[in-house]
């Protein structure tokens, strides 16, 4: 038997999984010292959220938010809020340090997470979350992070 979920146990769930994504981007506190190491911090980034979202678990809280945004819109604001909002912020604080030590191109750097997120993403979600195709490998997660750290250099 499957007992419904309380808004404030979907609330927890929700901030905890989203702190644990966002894991290798809150552990970049410091900007890295040289293009190589902020590279594969980038990589390393890209990686953990792809392969945290893809997670069957996590695409069906987005579907249930989804379906259930009418009647609970809170929730779906906690998801945006927790998961790319703060991880579009996390980037931008990062982005920001290696700008300062000429680490990356030009820019506002949260244009340029937003062309990180975007790379990496591309329709990938909207599809997943569609079923409309299977969930990446590891390999084509590996090679969508690069792609979206190479816009960045």
């Amino acid at each position: 038997m499957i007992l419904p979920l309380t808004a404030a146990k979907i609330f927890c769930c929700i901030k905890e999984r989203a702190q644990r994504l966002r894991g290798p981007l809150d552990e970049a506190d410091q900007a890295p010292k040289n293009r190589e190491a902020l590279a594969a911090t980038l990589v390393e980034i890209g990686v953990s959220i792809l392969k945290g979202v893809c997670q069957p678990e996590v695409l069906t809280v987005y579907r249930l938010t989804i379906a259930e945004s009418d009647r609970a819109p809170e929730i779906a604001r906690l998801l945006d809020r927790n998961g790319r909002e703060a991880s579009h912020k996390a980037l931008t604080k990062l982005l920001t340090k290696a700008q300062a030590k000429n680490l990356i191109v030009a820019g506002k750097p949260a244009d340029l997470a937003t062309r990180y997120f975007a790379i990496l993403w591309d329709d990938l979600l909207i599809r997943l979350l569609m079923r409309l195709r299977e969930p990446p490998t590891d390999d084509e997660i590996r090679e969508r992070a690069h792609s979206a750290t190479k816009t960045l250099f």
